[in-house]
């Protein structure tokens, strides 16, 4: 039997929603994480950034910009010990200019993916998937990754049903 892992990027805080600004206790890319890993029974992990971005919507996205210019590899917090035990890899991030935080960048580039199966899963407000899933297979030589679900922010509590079918 296969093990799976959903490892996620989340930002609560205030962010855009539906053409305005809302504070969020819980970020949108975490709902859908708490999802995949009921429907799924897997594991969890967050990744996150030992110096996170402001709580502030606009101080976040030129935060994100900028790292992203620069080609930034923020430092994390915390790995999984190994993802060794794991065949699937259920990988969850909001869409930051076109693509996944350089966060998730950075949690790739820590582990071997080989022959692991990538089902990446984005929030966003307009912007899709970007192009997360080719970013995706770049870091990630070796791993087989999957048709990705796009989902908007605003309507996270809304998406069980779609989450099934992309699983």
């Amino acid at each position: 039997m296969s093990k799976s892992l959903v490892a996620f990027y989340s930002r609560a805080d205030e962010n855009y929603f539906k053409g305005t600004l809302k504070m969020l206790d819980v970020g949108n890319t975490e709902v859908v994480a708490k999802m995949i890993k009921e429907l799924t029974n897997s594991d969890i992990f967050k990744i996150e950034q030992v110096n996170p971005y402001s709580k502030d919507y606009n101080e976040c996205i030129e935060q994100a910009r900028a790292d992203q210019r620069e080609n930034k590899r923020p430092t994390l917090k915390e790995y999984p010990k190994s993802l060794d035990d794991y065949d699937v890899i259920y990988l969850g991030y909001p869409n930051y200019w076109g693509t996944m935080p350089m966060a998730v960048f950075t949690f790739l580039g820590h582990f071997d993916f080989d022959k692991k199966i990538i089902k990446p899963f984005c929030t966003h407000e307009g912007s899709g998937m970007g192009n997360s899933e080719r970013d995706i297979k770049n870091v990630c030589s070796g791993a087989v990754v999957k048709k990705g679900i796009a989902i908007r922010g605003s309507s996270v509590f809304n998406v069980k049903e779609d989450i099934k079918k992309w699983i």
